[in-house]
């Protein structure tokens, strides 16, 4: 969101509801009072806050994320619909399929998973995702993140070709919930393959879905969908009971793709 329509936003006299600002350790307020689809910003649900670990895991627990640009306060989101990718629906489409089964079968070939979570989240801000101006990734949020990488929640999956990253992403895990961040590519398909091993990684540990966050055309080619915000709440509820996977890969993850048939459409 541009700064002039957080100033749009703000200067509002009575559509939508008010915005709620938050203090530093303040509780968020319920995922149901973000902005509905016929505001300026749907899905935004508060302003204001802290980035520090505690806030991060409180905010995703609850399905809310922190989505801002540079010189706006730290906004907080909760989108209704929101984009979910099931592991078991990744489209792997023919030709696709082929060059993940090159780049497993290569030497020096590899999916590295938290080998350089700093370098991926870094490379990811300087790639702005399609259609918008500059990068929501901005300092404050490259800081967050690698904080909340030191704690263990934030994970970064990594393309290597002969001792290069090509690409990778960077994703939060809290129990058996994965929400995905943001990707990045040096060489065509790197990041794919990234996100191709994610789904491989999920599959093997019993993780159902990945979150998407919003809906992108590139996402929906490769199978993600939406959901109702009720729906995915009490998915992620369900999957923050139980126990974290090892964040580690091993090359035998790729078979949880590879054995699968191809579909005929």
């Amino acid at each position: 969101m541009s700064g002039a329509a957080f100033d749009y936003i703000v200067s509002m006299p009575s559509q939508p509801p008010p915005l709620a600002w938050l203090e530093p350790g303040e509780s968020f307020p319920p995922v149901d009072a973000s902005w509905n689809a016929g505001s300026p910003a749907p899905g935004l649900l508060a302003a204001g806050g802290a980035l520090d670990v505690d806030t991060l895991c409180r905010a995703y627990r609850q399905g809310i994320f922190p989505w801002f640009s540079q010189g706006q306060p730290v906004l907080w989101w909760s989108p209704d619909p929101r984009m979910v990718l099931k592991v078991d629906e990744f489209r792997l489409h023919p030709s696709f399929r082929k060059a993940l089964r090159r780049f497993a079968s290569t030497d020096g070939c590899e999916i590295r998973i938290d080998s350089a979570f700093e370098s991926v989240i870094s490379a990811c801000s300087s790639s702005p995702r399609t259609g918008q101006d500059g990068t929501w990734i901005v300092p404050e949020m490259i800081a967050a993140y690698c904080a909340l990488h030191q704690a263990g929640f934030a994970h970064s999956v990594e393309t290597w070709v002969q001792g290069e990253m090509t690409g990778g992403l960077y994703c939060v895990g809290l129990g058996k919930a994965v929400f995905g961040e943001s990707m990045f590519s040096r060489s065509s398909g790197a990041s794919k393959l990234a996100l191709a091993a994610l789904v491989c990684f999920c599959r093997h540990h019993g993780v159902e879905q990945i979150d998407c966050q919003q809906n992108t055309a590139h996402l929906a080619s490769l199978g993600a969908r939406e959901m109702t915000r009720e729906r995915f709440s009490a998915q992620l509820a369900a999957a923050l009971t139980q126990a974290s996977p090892d964040w580690r890969f091993e090359n035998l993850y790729w078979d949880e793709l590879l054995r699968l048939q191809p579909k005929t459409k």
